[in-house]
This record gives structure tokens, sequence and C-alpha cells, in this order.
């Protein structure tokens, strides 16, 4: 085989493989619970306003998690690894053990988990997709957390009808299966570096030196980066919940989640292929006001094509928001963005954190989530239109 068809062959089998590694810590190991919340709901082992505290625990986690990268020095590969199997014991753990304490411990050493597997497998596969000319790839890769998010709504349902217990070993047992496929990948993990390589998504671009205006713009992103995780995470976490009791009787509720995953794969496609000299910002508030649309829906038209529709609005720019945030990080930062880009994770993971906890007691209280769902609506359109006004004032600076 030529040296360019071995180049192809390996950058394909790297794509892949973490691919395969987010589907497994971000699709199973962090947003399995939304799909298993509804069963332990009915099942009486949690009530709403502690499955919101469970959910924010595992934000919690990954929150902690992202901001610990930095100071990790463990070869890239070997977190991994290492990442992968606590994943899928964690998982098990979840249907093993059965106190409210214990699943806080697990959810949070799983947000942690997913925090890493996501940081180093990226920065394994980039240098990857770099070293055989195939960085077109990297759309591959982040496609995974939404392959996870559609097996864990499709396959959790389906084993949560033996109860919880059974979906959450279920779900770990699958882990291990996908875990062991993709294993020996990792072997050739010497070419990756452990948490100092793994912030970069993008070629590596000219240093700058940050003005007034670009100081302002970091400001402006890191402060609307955390409207996104707010926005998003009310729903992504309890969308199961809200569609069953918009729509009481029916099967479809267990489909929208899986419909809200496989949305997320050509979102990513996309998202990583468009122009680089489109304006990030333009991109954001296109992508959030979308977000805010699918949201809006399922107060709007609370119905089998609402909730279809709104699932498919907030999916596709699920990893696409992400992918523009970086890219803007290291249009104001160049080579030194690692910091900016730290501090926008740090806001979007506060948002997370909020999101549940702001709407699990309110949805108790009042017996609906509209309220809380109107309200993230209103923070990412709020979102779309700050970074929309941050844009618009750049041109009139730019123009001066």
């Amino acid at each position: 085989m030529s040296e360019i068809g071995r180049d192809r062959r390996g950058a394909w089998r790297a794509a892949l493989a973490c691919m395969v590694t987010l589907s497994v810590a971000m699709g199973l190991g962090r947003f399995a619970f939304t799909p298993m919340l509804p069963i332990m709901l009915h099942e009486g082992k949690l009530e709403l306003a502690a499955g919101g505290v469970l959910a924010s625990l595992n934000y919690l986690g990954y929150f902690l998690g992202a901001v610990s990268c930095a100071a990790i020095g463990i070869k890239a590969s070997s977190m991994v690894r290492g990442g992968l199997v606590a994943t899928a014991a964690l998982l098990v753990g979840m249907g093993l053990l059965h106190s409210f304490t214990s699943w806080g411990v697990l959810r949070t050493a799983a947000g942690v988990m997913s925090a890493w597997v996501f940081v180093f497998a990226s920065g394994w596969g980039l240098r990857r997709l770099a070293e055989t000319n195939a960085p077109t790839l990297a759309g591959v890769i982040y496609t995974g957390p939404g392959i996870g998010i559609a097996m864990t709504g499709l396959l959790g349902g389906a084993l949560g009808r033996w109860g919880s217990d059974a979906g959450w070993i279920g779900l770990g047992l699958l882990a291990v299966v996908l875990i062991a496929v993709i294993w020996r990948v990792f072997d050739d993990g010497e070419h990756a570096h452990a948490a100092g390589g793994a912030a970069a998504p993008a070629p590596a671009a000219a240093p700058r030196v940050a003005g007034p205006a670009d100081r302002s713009d970091a400001i402006w992103l890191v402060a609307l980066y955390g409207l996104a995780g707010f926005g998003y995470i009310i729903t992504a976490t309890f969308l199961p919940v809200i569609a069953r009791q918009a729509l009481p009787g029916s099967s479809w509720p267990d489909f929208f989640w899986p419909l809200f995953g496989l949305a997320i794969i050509p979102g990513a496609l996309i998202g990583a292929r468009a122009p680089t000299h489109w304006d990030n910002r333009l991109l954001l508030a296109f992508a959030y006001a979308l977000q805010a649309l699918g949201v809006v829906l399922s107060v709007a038209w609370p119905s089998i094509a609402g909730f279809a529709l709104g699932s498919l609005l907030l999916g596709m720019p699920f990893t696409a928001i992400t992918l523009f945030a970086m890219r803007d990080a290291r249009r104001l930062r160049g080579n030194a963005a690692a910091g900016l880009i730290g501090y926008a994770t740090a806001s979007y993971g506060v948002g997370q954190i909020v999101g549940p906890l702001f709407a699990a007691p309110l949805a108790q209280r009042t017996g609906s989530f509209q309220l809380p769902l109107l309200v993230a609506a209103a923070a990412l359109a709020l979102g779309a239109v700050l970074f929309a006004l941050v844009w618009f004032k750049s041109r009139g600076a730019a123009g001066q």
C-alpha cells in the first residue's frame, strides 16, 4: 500500500475511533441520564427536583473535569482508555447501587470522565489527522456525541422496560463492547501529547497582540457562551419527561431524544466545513436562533410534529456552536487561545449546572416545564441578538 493510502487509512481509523470514544463518553456516560430519568421517576426512585440535582451534579463534574485538564500530564491515549473504562463502570454502578448519595457521586464522576475523555480524545484525534494530512475528517470525530445520544435514546428506553437497573447495566455493557472494538487503535497514542496538546482544534494561528476591541469581544464571547449552556440544557436534560407530559399515552416521546442525537450528526459535519472567512459571531447568532426556535416549539406547538421539529432544530447546532466558539477564541487570541477557551468552557459549564437546578423545582411546583423552557428560549434569543450586535458594532468600528 502506498504511503498516501496508509495515511488515509490511518486518518479514518483515528477519526472513527475518536467518534466511538465520544459516543461512549458523551452519549452514554454523560447523557444516558436523559432517557433513564422518566423511567426512574415512574418507578418512584426519584422526584423531579432530585433528578435535576443529579443532572446538575453531572454537569458540575464536567465543569471540574474540563478546568482540570491543563494540570494533567498523563499521556492522552492513557487518559482516553482510563476514562472510557471508568465510564463503563460508572454506568453499571448506577444499576447496582440504589441510594441518592451514591448516584450523586457516580453522576459527578461520570461528568469528570466525559470531560477528560472529550478533551484528550479530541487532542489525540486532531493531532493524528494533522499528521496524516486529513484535517477535514474532524467533523467525523464530533458526530460521536450525536451517535451516542441516539443510541441511549433508542436502547435506554427499550432496556428500561425491564427496569432502570437493567437499563443502566445494559448501557454499561454496551460501552464495554464499544471500548473493546476501538481499544487497540490507541496503541499508537505515543504520537499524541497530554492536555497541553489537546486544546487546539484547528491548525496553529499566527500570534497576535490583543487590542481593546479584541478584549471586549473576548468578554462577550465568554458571557454569551454561558447562555448557550443554560439555553439548551433544560430541554437536553428533561426532553422525554416534557414530551410525556404533553403527549400522555403516546409512544412518540421515546423517539424525540434519539432524533435530537441524530440531528447533531449533520450539524457537526456542516459546522466543521463552514468557511473560515465567515464571521464566527454571525454563525453563533444563527445557531443560537435555531436552538431558541427549537425550544419554543415544544411550548408553542406541543404535538408530535412540534417536538420532532424542535428536536431537530435544537440538535443540529449543538456541536456547531462549540466549533464556532472555539474558532472565535483563536481569532481573538491566536496561539494563546487556550486561556480564553478555558474561560468560555467554564461559562458554558456554569450555564449547564444552573439550568436543571432552575427548571426542575419550578416544574415540580407548577406541574409544567412551560415557564423554564420560555426562559431558556429567551436566553438563547438574547445571545443571538447580542452576538449580532457585537458583530455589527465591530463592522462600524472597522469602517471608521
